[in-house]
């Protein structure tokens, strides 16, 4: 998978095109991954001994990880990525600007 848990994404897809974020989890066998305040869903929980009241929660909604590029480090804008390998690890780099990104 192109993006992993820490990096900054932008949407490219869908009703929330152009918005930012930090992945919060990617889910690689599902191609995967929950963006920070993008694609907020509510979610009804029941009340449990931990939480009396229940009610209704927003929280991030998963998204399919090629709605998503990541923004190279240097320019912040999205760019594509490149996987090469550098003194014997395989390292992801800005198709742009050819700056390693890991």
């Amino acid at each position: 998978m192109h993006v992993k848990k820490g990096d900054t994404v932008i949407v490219n897809r869908g009703k929330h095109k152009g918005a930012t974020g930090t992945v919060l989890f990617a889910s690689p066998e599902d191609q995967k991954i929950v963006v920070e305040g993008v694609n907020i869903v509510k979610k009804h929980v029941k009340p449990t001994p931990g939480n009396t009241a229940g009610g209704i929660d927003e929280r991030e909604g998963a998204m399919h990880a090629s709605k998503v590029q990541l923004v190279d480090p240097e320019t912040g804008k999205a760019t594509r990525i490149r996987k090469t390998i550098v003194d014997g690890k395989k390292v992801r780099v800005g198709a742009q600007s050819g700056k390693t990104i890991d």
